[in-house]
């Protein structure tokens, strides 16, 4: 770490952090940690706190834990644990020997429950759910207290060994802590801090039938693990004084600093992993990682490189307000990463046959197209020009709109790299579909420009006989409302009826032979592209678009 890096605070985190070091807080030391629940899939929302907890770490030469909080066994499961742990290593980011699980400390936890007993700050409760709601009391009136409130230490301290023992049922009884039922802060209205639960669990199979809540479980874990900035969103400002609370109380080595931030929220996107999973569940979508998903798993499946996801973790920055991010400003960071890193290729989706009559027969031109117009490090690709070659349907209209500059009856196109073709003749089928472009080439342009006059239009085109035939999956956004949540009736009303369309008969330049799993690439006039991660094989290759070459956020 250097000294003007540390100096130069990034948001007021940074700056909160820059005063702790001149002040000698901590000792010096910065240790953060991300602490996902895992019972479902990352999505974009969370790359804005991994980036923020492990970037900062790195900034000051300090260390960040990845830590599962593994609280709630009913709605968790081990391929969440482990689409986690890609996810976080996939953007860049290594907890290197710091894996964490709650459930580690669940019998210090334990402990500290005990402890809270005895000192007369917890205690057994036996109201239902709707009464301890009812009691609980709103914003505007204070609560009552449980009857149970008063209960005795040794009572207290009985039932919950019982509890732990199984004894009891789920929901007979909770452990609550001993606040403040008149706070204005309902979160220090003697909140549960354990719950009843006959649960296996994935990290301690059916040790335990009682676990701890989150908010009594994460500050604990922090001072277990000498956290020095537990960083939250936005929505745990108000659950604050119940982590400084709870660790007074107890006798742990370090009290971490709670900070919060305000949440990454994108338009035109879910960002509640309830929906999510409910999306997942109903089918709607194919599963977490469908490229439509905004989920880190599905972004990568999209073609979405960790690169442009930390650009714009990084140009959205670290605030206290809640806003709005634009989708267009991902999509600004993508292309601009794709565009310097993706190498060029030529794909047809949707092919039409051109025969060009005057071409000889056996005769096979090598053409060298750069790979990157920009990067001459990438090299050339060969492709052979050959008699027969296709272009896509839409570069070809029997009677053109106004200011089509593609080929026409009669008119002329450059095909890209190579030369100049005439359409001479449209062939059809009975049905009267065009089927064919009978065409004539002019043997004289290749790499120079044709004599007498301008050709503007150039389309590209790929090789009969050793085009590679592939399947394309053309992605559009999920939804097609900026505020799916917002707008009336169910988000799912919302959804994109072309968000997904497969194109089976698409062909591809035959350098693209060799193209492996996640393997990007500019398909020149159509977009950016991605080797399907996992339907993708040598011999039956399947693309996703990524994102389409027109910047609209820019604008």
């Amino acid at each position: 770490m250097s000294e003007s890096t540390a100096a130069t605070p990034v948001n007021f985190i940074h700056q909160i952090i820059n005063d702790d070091l001149a002040s000698g807080k901590n000792a010096g030391r910065v240790h953060t940690r991300f602490p996902p629940e895992p019972n479902g899939y990352l999505h974009i929302g969370h790359a804005k706190s991994i980036c923020l907890n492990f970037g900062t770490a790195q900034k000051y030469g300090g260390k960040c834990n990845l830590r599962f909080d593994d609280t709630n066994p009913e709605k968790e499961n081990l391929e969440y644990v482990e689409s986690i742990k890609a996810s976080v290593k996939w953007l860049g980011f290594d907890w290197q020997d710091r894996l964490f699980y709650a459930s580690d400390y669940f019998d210090k936890l334990y402990e500290c429950a005990v402890s809270l007993i005895t000192q007369g700050k917890a205690y057994v409760c036996s109201l239902t759910p709707d009464q301890a709601r009812e009691y609980r009391g709103t914003l505007t009136e204070p609560g009552r207290p449980s009857p149970d409130r008063d209960r005795s230490i040794t009572d207290n301290l009985d039932l919950f060994t019982r509890m732990k023992n199984g004894e009891f049922a789920d929901g007979k009884y909770t452990l609550r802590a001993k606040i403040d039922m008149a706070s204005p802060n309902i979160n220090l209205r003697d909140p549960v801090i354990y719950r009843i639960r006959h649960q296996h669990h994935h990290q301690t199979g059916d040790k335990w039938c009682i676990y701890p809540m989150y908010d009594y479980t994460h500050c604990i874990s922090d001072a277990l693990e000498n956290i020095t900035h537990s960083l939250c969103t936005l929505e745990f400002e108000d659950h604050r004084p119940l982590y400084d609370w709870t660790l007074d109380q107890l006798d742990l080595s370090s009290h971490p600093q709670q900070i919060e931030f305000a949440r990454l929220n994108i338009n035109y996107t879910v960002m509640s992993k309830r929906k999510l999973k409910q999306l997942v569940d109903e089918k709607l979508v194919n599963g977490w990682t469908d490229p439509r998903m905004p989920t880190l798993e599905g972004l990568r499946r999209r073609g979405y490189s960790p690169e442009a996801i930390r650009n714009f973790c990084e140009m959205v920055g670290v605030t206290k307000s809640n806003s709005l991010v634009e989708v267009g400003q991902l999509e600004f960071c993508l292309r601009e990463h794709l565009d310097a890193a993706a190498p060029r290729a030529m794909a047809v989706l949707r092919p039409l046959k051109v025969t060009l009559s005057n071409f000889p027969v056996e005769q096979v031109d090598v053409l060298k197209l750069s790979r990157h117009p920009k990067n001459e490090t990438m090299g050339e690709r060969e492709i052979p020009f050959t008699r027969e070659l296709y272009i896509d349907r839409n570069d070809f209209e029997e009677v053109p709109p106004a200011g089509f500059k593609r080929l026409i009856p009669g008119g002329e196109v450059r095909l890209r790299g190579a030369y100049i073709i005439k359409c001479d003749e449209v062939v059809k089928d009975a049905a009267g579909n065009i089927t064919e472009l009978l065409c004539t080439c002019d043997m004289n342009t290749l790499g120079k420009n044709a004599e007498g006059r301008k050709v503007k239009g150039v389309i590209h085109w790929v090789p009969a006989q050793r085009a590679i035939p592939v399947e394309v999956r053309m992605y559009e956004r999920l939804f097609d409302h900026p505020a799916p949540d917002a707008a009336e009736g169910d988000y799912r009303d919302n959804m994109n009826k072309n968000s997904l369309v497969v194109l089976k008969g698409a062909l591809v330049e035959p350098s693209l032979a060799g193209t492996q799993a996640e393997q990007r690439f500019q398909f020149e006039r159509e977009g950016y592209f991605v080797a399907d991660r996992f339907d993708s094989k040598p011999g039956a290759l399947v693309f996703n678009l990524t994102i389409g070459l027109k910047d609209t956020w820019a604008k």
